[in-house]
């Protein structure tokens, strides 16, 4: 699942493998004790509840956050029959380090993307479109366009959110252009997001995990490109050519909005340098322009205080500001604050990563994993496996897939990380649950792009995968 990662991932923490080398090494093979075996039982039961989120509305985040608690307390009892309770507690330890890096990246990279939100930035950019006068058809190729560049910045989330907006208001009553539409953004962000490491939780992980360079990603673009033009140039036969008629009033983007971008532009910037030439943790750079967009936004809310004030002629004395802004600034209206910004941050997302983390790195603790590599890699082989991977991610969140891989320390190419980052990062496309963009655009277009309806494409869209990784096989070798 491509959550908001930015793309949004969104969207760079450094030694994300959860078990240090020294402490692998002497990691005893557990997964035959009646410990194990209940805990991977309670891992797969919590999934299934996952997976049964759309139908139960039950958050994503609590089965997890339950089954980490249950597995761990069965690794601890399970190391304490061996005689080696103390590896229990720096395994944990180890996962929960990982989880807090990856906490505080995802929660710097939500808080600008939710910021350029807040101040009408892809608002205006959404009215821009609308108001073009665009055809059918060329709505469609924009779209798709702007959804694949956006997303390797902005999480796939908000990316498809943005355009399907888009399409919505310019659709009218043309449901087959909905569709087709509505699966080529799908199909555009989760491939944009291949390509950066800031574009999806998978590529992060893998370029936090030193398997690639920040500048080997960019290796995935021409196969990233191809994924998405090969279903999209057999699904824009089908869109006509009619310019509809629309109506949209003009957004313009709240003060300090140019800004932000630039800080975020700069903060990407940043985290970069001090991974790639500095070997610091990438979240060092990320947190430290998170505090610069702090520090700016006590200016916008300055701004906007002593606007309004002045509006209303009321007297520079604070009780009187205070009671003025309590009285006139509903929750919906309040000036900027930044802390509104976080406080509407995915934790539902981030929380679930929780569980992810401490699931899987309980059940790799255990064992499972060293015999999941054997099995996976050993009987089909890196190229086949990494293809296997991929289709996995249109039914099994990425997340703890791309985790497992990482885990299971295979020994692989540089071309062979890249070629798991792009079949794990696109294979979501396959069906419309295999992707946070799916699932958001099945509930924006409800009833119009639906499961099946995403279904009648898989055909373009698995060619467009297979064409994919031929590319970046035939371009970057094995």
């Amino acid at each position: 699942m491509r959550h908001r990662k930015w793309f949004i991932s969104l969207f760079c923490l450094s030694g994300l493998p959860v078990t240090a080398v020294a402490a692998e090494a002497a990691i005893p093979d557990l997964s035959a004790s009646p410990y194990a075996i209940v805990a991977l039982l309670v891992f797969l039961l919590a999934y299934l509840v996952v997976i049964g989120e759309e139908f139960l509305h039950l958050r994503k985040s609590k089965p997890v956050l339950i089954a980490a608690g249950i597995i761990w307390i069965l690794v601890a009892m399970a190391y304490a029959a061996v005689g080696q309770p103390a590896m229990a507690e720096h395994a944990f330890d180890e996962n929960l380090l990982e989880y807090a890096k990856l906490l505080l990246f995802l929660l710097a990279a939500m808080t600008f993307i939710n910021t350029m939100q807040e101040r009408q930035v892809f608002a205006a950019l959404r009215s821009w479109l609308v108001r073009r006068g665009y055809s059918l058809r060329t709505v469609f190729w924009i779209t798709g366009l702007l959804a694949f560049f956006i997303s390797p910045l902005a999480d796939n989330l908000t990316t498809a959110l943005l355009m399907g907006a888009v399409v919505l208001a310019m659709a009218g009553n043309e449901r087959r252009f909905t569709v087709v539409a509505c699966v080529n953004i799908v199909v555009a962000a989760n491939a944009g997001g291949a390509f950066s490491p800031f574009g999806d939780i998978t590529t992060l992980m893998v370029w936090a995990a030193g398997k690639a360079s920040f500048f080997d990603f960019f290796k995935l673009f021409i196969p990233a490109l191809i994924n998405w033009a090969v279903p999209a140039l057999f699904m824009s036969l089908v869109v006509p050519k009619t310019i509809p008629q629309v109506s949209g009033e003009k957004v313009t983007v709240l003060n300090g909005g140019y800004i932000v971008i630039g800080l975020f532009l700069f903060t990407i910037i940043l985290t970069v340098s001090i991974h790639q030439f500095m070997h610091m943790p990438a979240v060092l750079g990320m947190m430290t322009g998170f505090g610069v967009l702090k520090v700016y936004g006590y200016f916008i809310r300055r701004t906007e205080v002593r606007n309004h004030r002045d509006e209303l002629m009321a007297p520079p004395d604070l009780a009187i500001e205070r009671e003025t802004l309590d009285k006139y600034f509903k929750p919906r209206y309040r000036p900027f604050d930044i802390f509104i910004s976080i406080k509407r941050a995915e934790w539902d997302t981030l929380l679930f990563f929780y569980g992810v983390v401490l699931c899987v790195g309980g059940l790799g603790s255990l064992g499972y994993l060293t015999h999941a590599s054997g099995l996976l890699y050993g009987s089909l082989g890196n190229t086949w496996a990494n293809i296997v991977i991929g289709m996995l991610s249109a039914i099994v969140d990425n997340i703890p897939v791309m985790y497992a891989v990482l885990n299971m320390h295979q020994e692989m190419s540089l071309s062979q990380w890249l070629l798991v980052t792009l079949t794990a990062g696109v294979g979501g496309s396959l069906l419309s649950i295999g992707s946070a963009a799916g699932v958001a655009l099945m509930g924006q277009a409800r009833g119009i792009y639906t499961f099946f309806a995403h279904l009648k494409w898989l055909w373009a869209i698995a060619l467009g995968y297979a064409l994919s990784i031929a590319a970046h096989l035939w371009l970057n070798g094995i």
